[in-house]
């Protein structure tokens, strides 16, 4: 069974950062990576995109502030968070396209003073 588990999350104050782990079953390497979020009440967007070689994409509101990586060797996508937002607080979940993949569970970000 393939499985994404994201790790990483936390309380950050305004202005923190924090990285993100997501350590996949299977190999990642052929595959894009995304990173999305859902805050309360909001749907399921997407923050950022890594392509099979590497090229990465963000949305307009991390963009600057967010960073996509992946380590293939190790079958596992980050994002690098920095000067964050009150409204960056959701849960961030990844997910490996055409991979058969489930969602995973998340992992809770919560930026606030």
């Amino acid at each position: 069974q393939v499985q994404l588990v994201e790790s990483g999350g936390g309380l950050v104050h305004p202005g923190g950062s924090l990285r993100l782990s997501c350590a996949a079953s299977g190999s990642i390497g052929a595959y894009i990576g995304d990173w999305y979020r859902q805050a309360p009440g909001k749907q399921r967007e997407l923050v950022a995109t890594i392509s099979s070689r590497g090229t990465t994409g963000y949305a307009d509101s991390v963009k600057g502030r967010f960073t996509i990586s992946r380590d293939i060797t190790k079958n596992t996508l980050y994002l690098q968070m920095s000067s964050l937002k009150p409204e960056d607080t959701a849960v961030y979940y990844c997910m490996v396209r055409g991979a058969a993949y489930d969602w995973g569970q998340g992992t809770q970000v919560t930026v606030a003073s």
